[in-house]
């Protein structure tokens, strides 16, 4: 991947940074975006210019679009192009649906789903001149199977993967890939607050016995991001221990 850059939302820890620090690994300049947490951040960018990347931080909420487009043309002033995006960044907010409220839900929405949204949509421009991109996007074992207690969640994860096999449609001439990747339980900050009980009850749910890691999904997106892949679009491979199988 070298001369290529990649953009890759959320990608302060867990499964951002592992992608981030997969790509980077494969010679790509790497634009890590990030919410709130700039010392995290920071933190991915060492990893990154460790293995001799190029980076650029970019703060910004892909909830809203004039962010996304902020993102966009911020790493065309500073690269010249846009090669591959990892739509990654995600927020759960969980609760039963009958005392879910309707902020919990749109909030998950606006930044799962809509955010993929306005981060494609930002990238397609430039992407479709020059006749060339890789759009991979994180969904969710949960959109395939649903889950209890995350009705939200879900709704965003499945809207995703519709999402990204119908824009795979449109834009397959232009030599555009878009593809998905649906983790299942990843050992991450958020598994790591879990009750050691709950943790177990887990991993024995897993055909595999194991929760994955984050660089388990790293090497999945590092692969449809790749000219390997070049033939393969509108697919949705899962990393999961083979839960959703």
């Amino acid at each position: 991947m070298q001369g290529k850059t990649a953009i890759v939302t959320g990608a302060s820890r867990g499964i951002g940074r592992a992608v981030a620090a997969a790509l980077a690994k494969q010679g790509a300049n790497v634009v890590i975006n990030y919410a709130g947490n700039e010392k995290a951040a920071e933190e991915t960018k060492a990893i990154c210019e460790g293995y001799g990347a190029q980076t650029l931080l970019i703060q910004g909420n892909v909830a809203k679009a004039e962010d996304c487009s902020r993102i966009v043309e911020e790493t065309l002033n500073t690269f010249g192009t846009v090669d591959i995006l990892v739509n990654n960044a995600g927020i759960t907010r969980d609760n039963l649906l009958m005392r879910m409220s309707e902020e919990d839900f749109d909030q998950v929405i606006d930044t799962n789903l809509k955010g993929t949204y306005f981060m494609m949509k930002a990238v397609s421009r430039t992407m479709m001149k020059k006749r060339y991109g890789r759009i991979v996007n994180m969904a969710s074992v949960v959109g395939l199977i649903g889950n209890s207690g995350q009705v939200n969640y879900a709704a965003s994860k499945a809207g995703v993967i519709g999402m990204t096999k119908s824009f795979a449609r449109e834009i397959a001439a232009r030599g555009i890939t878009v593809n998905a990747v649906a983790p299942g339980f990843i050992a991450t900050d958020m598994t790591a607050a879990l009750p050691s009980e709950a943790a177990e009850a887990i991993s024995s749910s897993i055909p595999q016995g194991k929760m994955g890691t984050p660089e388990d999904v790293a090497e999945a997106v590092v692969f449809f991001a790749s000219e390997q892949a070049g033939y393969i679009t509108g697919q949705v491979l899962c990393v999961d221990g083979g839960m959703a199988m």
